[in-house]
């Protein structure tokens, strides 16, 4: 599977869910039922390093505005949620996190944000096309601190000022 199909699938998956990120996690395990094994692999290891490169401090930041705050557990399911708006948005955060604020039309902190189960879809669909739990994916693992500088992710003023955009529109509510 290259990049581009992986995409295709978060796309046309989120799309049917409109929006709905636990249906969108229902949607993609289906998705992936229709592939063998090694796809489905190839479709983690995909979502895997994405996952992985998105571990920085200024998407961080950028959740915790998002969010009114973001915890460890938060900011994974975040990054999982990121991925689930496709490449345009998650490669435009990647790059610039406050830019957020123009690529989403709105958030709701009570739905949005939180794609903990995307995380899980791949490994859901391996088991149950195969009865085995999923093998290591043979990608580097995360590095033990996010990449950037770290800051106060409680701290308003800090938040306001590296993000002025996302802050605008939804923080400090």
């Amino acid at each position: 599977m290259d990049e581009t199909e992986f995409w295709e699938i978060i796309d046309s998956t989120r799309e049917a869910a409109e929006g709905d990120p636990e249906e969108h996690a229902e949607l993609l395990v289906e998705r992936l039922l229709q592939l063998d094994p090694d796809s489905v692999l190839d479709f983690a290891r995909h979502f895997e390093a994405r996952y992985n490169r998105a571990y920085q401090w200024d998407l961080w930041g950028a959740a915790a505005v998002l969010l009114g705050g973001a915890s460890d557990d938060a900011f994974d399911y975040f990054r999982c949620w990121l991925i689930g708006q496709g490449r345009e948005v998650f490669e435009s955060a990647v790059h610039e996190p406050d830019a957020l604020a123009d690529l989403l039309d709105d958030f709701d902190e009570d739905i949005d944000g939180d794609g903990e189960e995307l995380g899980y879809a791949a490994d859901e669909a391996y088991e149950q096309l195969t009865g085995a739990d999923a093998p290591d994916l043979g990608i580097p693992v995360q590095s033990a601190e996010p990449a950037g500088t770290p800051f106060d992710l409680d701290d308003d003023a800090v938040l306001a000022g590296r993000f002025p955009r996302l802050w605008e529109r939804f923080g400090g509510g």
